[in-house]
């Protein structure tokens, strides 16, 4: 398995929910220190570049205060993920409602592609990383989950809120159009 990526049975992770839920307060920083980072990549990868942080931190929020809630039967990552997924979809969604109601003047709406624009240095990364910004949301989603997070179908399933065999027909449809657009 990839460097600091979780099993469902993480013996640190759930070491420290144990801990927390004790009343150690360093296993929370501990826990943030461990995930935030690749749930940052991943609000970004998502188009909310400029929001990560707060949604990093709001997911971490949600997550401590329903941490009873967490049954396991996923990795703690899994989960974060799924936490930060539906915090991006609520945000979005109440934008287009204050856009609707004439409540915000000019919003410009970050793509996927400019979220990751900065983090592509070299021409190479630049032709890839524009043919991942002509998948459609849910392949680019799915895509972004494996190449990045290395995370496996099934983990991707739960995050997306889909099946594996649907999470495994959108990797491999957005890896063929990636290597199409290449050529």
């Amino acid at each position: 398995m990839a460097e600091g990526l979780t099993d469902p049975g993480d013996p640190l992770d759930s070491t420290l929910i144990q801990r927390w839920k004790e009343g150690d307060e360093r296993a929370a920083t501990a826990l943030v220190e461990r995930h935030a980072g690749a749930l940052a990549r991943y609000v970004s990868s998502m188009g909310e570049r400029d929001a990560a942080e707060e949604v990093v931190q709001d997911t971490f929020v949600r997550a401590f205060s329903s941490l009873d809630t967490f049954r396991g039967e996923s990795s703690l990552r899994t989960w974060l993920f799924t936490i930060a997924r539906r915090l991006v979809v609520d945000r979005r969604r109440a934008m287009r409602r204050r856009r609707e109601v004439g409540t915000l003047d000019d919003v410009d709406a970050a793509t996927e592609y400019t979220a990751l624009d900065g983090l592509i240095a070299n021409e190479a990364r630049k032709k890839v990383w524009g043919a991942v910004g002509k998948l459609s949301p849910t392949q680019r989603e799915v895509f972004l989950l494996r190449v990045n997070e290395g995370l496996s179908y099934k983990e991707i399933a739960e995050v997306a809120g889909t099946t594996e065999g649907a999470a495994r027909v959108h990797y491999h449809n957005a890896l063929r159009t990636v290597k199409e657009n290449l050529e």
